[in-house]
């Protein structure tokens, strides 16, 4: 039986079309995705993101342990900041990406994929007891807090002016300490407010590729804040911005280059087929002992001798016909990769995707043919992201 949001009654009084995702009952879009993914480009959208998870390191040795778990170096993050990396597997592969933000010297608030969120505090108990063995750390906790927590993200080039009107109660934002914190802070960065009694973390992070909030909070609080967004967003601009699905993030994400978990990323992944390898490097070169050190080694040394058998990049045609994922890529009639993720363009008006291929073809520029329905379509490698709002 799927999971549902804090928020589930609220989304099917709104309409919503919902799809099971990662074990969620999640809206995947309330009317129009298109339009959903402009209002995002152009102003703002509003979107439940419940079913993400949430899982808290404490301890003295909190910032040792993070280091030994996950791929990147945590002990030198800043407090107040967030970070993007990957947690591997026992193989090299990549169990999940995630966001991992530091909450004080000694505490750490690590947040996983919904479908993944098992898996990864599965992960992180073994690895705790691995890394207490080994010495490397002792003193901390792990807690899964999924359960209890409601994340509702707010994304687009208005989402500042939205939160501050709903902080003040209206567009005549005053210099309130709330209101400061809000202007003043960086991307990838947190915060804790206030909105309408409600105490929320906040964080300037996102998945869109626009400017962008998502405001962690209590089960019991989601309607509340929900609520007050809605309200705001209806009494001072007049409801240009709109509740968003799944299916508009997705777009949003590709146009923005960035890579979903089950398709660009998985188990059979590694950080280097990814694009992930300097993060690799700086672990081999500035930590000490961690998970899969040895298998990172190998897979480094194998890379510094172009022997990464494949790379993620980016594909776009000027013709109309979208490749999805699975549809296979070719160069001279051989095929040479796969598409993981594609769809056309709202924002750029052509079809793009996602591709794994062969690193002999990888360089952007060439030409390549896909595979859609039996005929072949002209396509090109290039750079990615398709589109920058330049907001970061």
């Amino acid at each position: 039986m799927t999971k549902q949001t804090p928020l589930h009654q609220i989304n099917a009084e709104l309409g919503a079309n919902f799809t099971d995702f990662g074990g969620w009952d999640m809206p995947l879009k309330y009317g129009s995705e298109l339009a959903e993914h402009r209002a995002v480009r152009e102003f703002a959208g509003i979107f439940d993101l419940s079913h993400m998870g949430e899982v808290r390191v404490t301890g003295a040795d909190a910032a040792a342990f993070m280091d030994y778990a996950l791929l990147s170096r945590y002990s030198i993050m800043k407090n107040g900041k967030a970070k993007y990396g990957v947690i591997i597997d026992e193989a090299g592969g990549i169990l999940d990406d995630v966001i991992t933000y530091r909450l004080g010297d000694d505490e750490f608030l690590i947040v996983p994929n919904a479908g993944n969120t098992p898996a990864v505090v599965a992960a992180l108990e073994d690895r705790a007891e691995k890394a207490k063995a080994a010495g490397a750390a002792a003193d901390f906790e792990v807690r899964n807090e999924s359960d209890d927590t409601a994340l509702i993200a707010v994304q687009g080039p208005k989402s500042e002016e939205i939160l501050l009107a709903a902080v003040c109660g209206s567009t005549e934002c005053d210099d309130r300490e709330d209101c400061t914190k809000i202007k003043d802070l960086e991307y990838y960065a947190w915060t804790f407010i206030t909105v309408d009694g409600v105490e929320v973390f906040l964080a300037r992070t996102g998945y869109t590729g626009e400017d962008g909030f998502e405001l962690y909070i209590k089960n019991a609080d989601a309607e509340a804040l929900w609520n007050r967004l809605m309200s705001i967003n209806e009494a001072e601009f007049d409801g240009a911005a709109l509740p968003c699905g799944l299916a508009s993030r997705d777009s949003l994400r590709l146009e923005a280059g960035m890579p979903l978990y089950g398709n660009e990323l998985t188990r059979e992944t590694t950080p280097f087929d990814a694009g992930f390898g300097g993060m690799v490097r700086g672990a081999l070169k500035n930590k000490g002992d961690f998970y899969g050190r040895e298998t990172m080694q190998k897979l480094n040394d194998a890379d510094q001798a172009e022997d990464t058998p494949r790379k993620l990049v980016g594909l776009s045609s000027e013709g109309r016909r979208a490749a999805r994922a699975g549809a296979g890529v070719f160069v001279d009639g051989a095929e040479v990769g796969v598409i993981t993720s594609g769809q056309p363009s709202p924002t750029l008006g052509h079809p793009i995707a996602l591709a794994y291929l062969d690193t002999a073809h990888a360089e952007p520029g060439t030409a390549v043919t896909v595979d859609i329905r039996g005929k072949s379509y002209d396509f090109s490698v290039v750079e990615t992201p398709f589109y920058n709002s330049g907001a970061h």
